[in-house]
């Protein structure tokens, strides 16, 4: 569902600040990151940027750092404060941006305006964008500052959270006919907006992709990167070995800006 930013209407923007809400998606409470001092810059140079600062799963930072160690990635971290001060120069010396789970909500408000305006000029201008669980609500439309990389569409929840269920494996499709089972914890289902790379139970839109300016953008409403202490209390039949191989997948996809197979 398409929907342009300007001249919403008041449903729409009701709408559009319940679905911004992905509390504790990454498996654990979001955290208020400890204050860099004002003036700390951006680190430069290394391929990928990955924000760690309000809003953000310790968790989920904790399995993205693990993934890109293995992975042989080498990344620098960003907290809101070093966000809020950098350029679009200084995004721009990255080849990607991650913003892991966490609070969305919380995210968008530690973020400046300007902050994420550079965010979008950037991607808009070559940076690819990695959004996983509330990074895909940040990526979006939303009315609690949003980066908008959809140009107006924002997302609702996968539906199992209206049926009271906060977390689950999700047994997701591909173009190709397989089947993986993987983590999700709060996170949306992507319908209205780019390239469908995964779908739901219900045939919504797990993992999508597409393009903002010369940028590519993938999000992401599960978590492929969840260890294997995510899984306790819950049956998955993939083993977690699995799902972590497809994540180190998404990240070669987003950090190469080459797309996945899709519907």
């Amino acid at each position: 569902m398409r929907r342009s930013a300007f001249g919403m209407s008041l449903a729409v923007v009701a709408a559009s600040m319940l679905v911004a809400m992905s509390l504790g998606c990454g498996g654990a409470s979001p955290k208020m990151s400890a204050a860099t001092p004002p003036g700390n810059p951006v680190p430069q140079g290394s391929p990928v940027l990955l924000y760690v600062g309000a809003g953000t799963s310790a968790n989920d930072v904790a399995a993205w750092k693990s993934l890109l160690a293995r992975s042989n990635v080498s990344y620098t971290t960003a907290d809101e404060n070093q966000l809020n001060a950098a350029s679009v120069a200084d995004l721009e010396s990255h080849r990607l941006f991650i913003v892991p789970g966490g609070n969305s909500i919380t995210i968008g408000s530690s973020l400046s305006p300007v902050a994420s305006a550079n965010i979008r000029t950037a991607v808009q201008q070559g940076l690819n964008y990695l959004g996983i669980c509330a990074g895909a609500f940040y990526g979006g439309f939303s009315v609690y500052n949003g980066v908008n990389l959809t140009s107006g569409v924002w997302f609702n929840f996968y539906a199992d959270e209206d049926r009271g269920i906060h977390k689950e494996p999700v047994n997701l499709s591909f173009p190709n006919g397989s089947m993986l089972e993987m983590y999700w914890e709060d996170g949306p289902q992507l319908s209205g907006w780019g390239q469908v790379v995964a779908k739901f139970p219900d045939g919504t839109p797990a993992i999508a992709e597409g393009t903002f300016g010369k940028g590519f953008v993938l999000l992401t409403g599960i978590h492929a990167e969840a260890p294997a202490s995510w899984r306790d209390g819950l049956s998955f039949t993939t083993p977690v070995q699995t799902d972590l191989s497809y994540a180190a997948t998404l990240l070669k996809s987003a950090l190469q800006g080459s797309p996945l197979p899709h519907f």
